[in-house]
This record gives structure tokens, sequence and C-alpha cells, in this order.
């Protein structure tokens, strides 16, 4: 209970966070323009926490909330096409309890697996400055001390990948590579997937297969 509730301490004070002028600028007006198909909705429009469960033994980091996925839900992966690829491979690894994530109140829970992100508020063109990164992952370190449980980090692309190697001090650091893995030497271990962007899904760069067989790693590993 202790841990659930520094975990729900935490998530409030992203939500309030306004420490990168231009990413607020981008993500309140992203909320007040809206996309056509969502015209009717209620935009979230503030930064997006880090959710799942508490005890997770598998803790996945992506780049930032999509700009009418997480920005326009308040939930990190929900609501765009990188989350119903994601979101599917988790249910089938056993992670969910359903294959799909559209809203906040959807009833979709994870059982062993928390969702982060290096940055919390949706970027332009889903490009965070250094300065960004660097203001937000001290959000990420906390997350990571909290989640006592973790076995496996899966970082979901290149942009995770540095930012969390960066942050844990990997040292060598192996290139990226889907499936590269690398020991943290306290029990953890940071797994490289490519992130399920439409661009690499579309394009096979990612397959089902392949983003399975990084959660079935996980479970192996403890995870």
């Amino acid at each position: 209970m202790e841990r659930s509730a520094a975990v729900e301490r935490l998530a409030a004070e992203v939500i309030q966070c306004r420490e990168c002028p231009r990413l607020v600028a981008w993500r309140e007006r992203v909320a007040r323009e809206k996309r056509a198909a969502y015209a009717g909705e209620e935009y979230w429009g503030r930064p997006v926490p880090g959710w799942g469960d508490p005890a997770a033994t598998l803790m996945l980091v992506g780049l930032a909330p999509a700009a009418h996925g997480g920005n326009r839900t308040g939930r990190i992966f929900t609501g765009d096409r990188s989350g119903d690829w994601l979101f599917a491979a988790l249910w089938r690894a056993g992670y969910a309890n359903q294959p799909t994530s559209v809203s906040a109140d959807d009833g979709l829970r994870l059982q062993g697996a928390y969702v982060s992100a290096v940055v919390r508020c949706a970027p332009p063109a889903n490009k965070p400055t250094p300065a960004e990164r660097e203001n937000c992952l001290p959000y990420l370190d906390r997350e990571l001390a909290l989640l006592t449980d973790v076995r496996a980090i899966v970082v979901l692309g290149q942009f995770a990948y540095t930012a969390v190697a960066g942050r844990l001090g990997l040292r060598p650091r192996p290139a990226f590579g889907h499936g590269r893995e690398a020991e943290l030497g306290d029990g953890r271990t940071l797994i490289c997937s490519y992130h399920p962007s439409q661009q690499n899904t579309f394009t096979g760069t990612l397959t089902e297969t392949m983003l399975d067989a990084v959660f079935a790693r996980a479970r192996e590993l403890g995870a």
C-alpha cells in the first residue's frame, strides 16, 4: 500500500508539471485545436504520468505521449496505433487483462507491468529537445527507485534506449537493436525493442512475432 501511494503521489506531481514552456504551449494548443476525428472530445492536454502495477516486474519505457493519443486520453500509449500494438502484445503475454486501450476508463488493467516514458508531454514533431529530456528524466529516476520488483526494462526505440541506458550508467553500452540485452548488474536486464510506431509496423520493421519474443524473454528473466 505504501508503494502504491508513493506511485500515485508521483503521478499527481507529474500532472502538475509546467517546466518546459515549449511543451506546455504545444500540448495545450493540440488540446484546443484537436483533430477532426476527436472534435467532440475533451483532450487531457497535460503531462501524462506512468501507470500500471506498482508491483510490476516488467517496466516499459517509450519516448513521449502522442499528440492525439496520450495527450488526448491522459494515459500513455492509449488511443493511438502504437498502443494498439503494444497492449495487444502485453495481453498475449499475460501482462494485461484485455488487448485494447482506447481510453483511460476502458477497464484495462496491467498485471505485473508498468508503462512509462522518457518525456511526459507530447512534443512537436515527436521530437523533444535535449533540455526537455533532461528536465523530465528525474521522474523516471523516481519510478525506477519505487518499482523495486522490476526485473526487465523494455525500452521502445532508440531514443528511450539512449536516455535510460545513460541514466542507469550502462557501460559499455551495446548498440541499439531489436532484442538486444544488457545486464545492469543489479538483477535487472535492459531489453531493446523497436518502437511500435506505424512507420515500423506498416513496413514490417516490427512484427507481432518480434514484439511477442521480447515479452517472452522478459518472462524468462523473471518478469
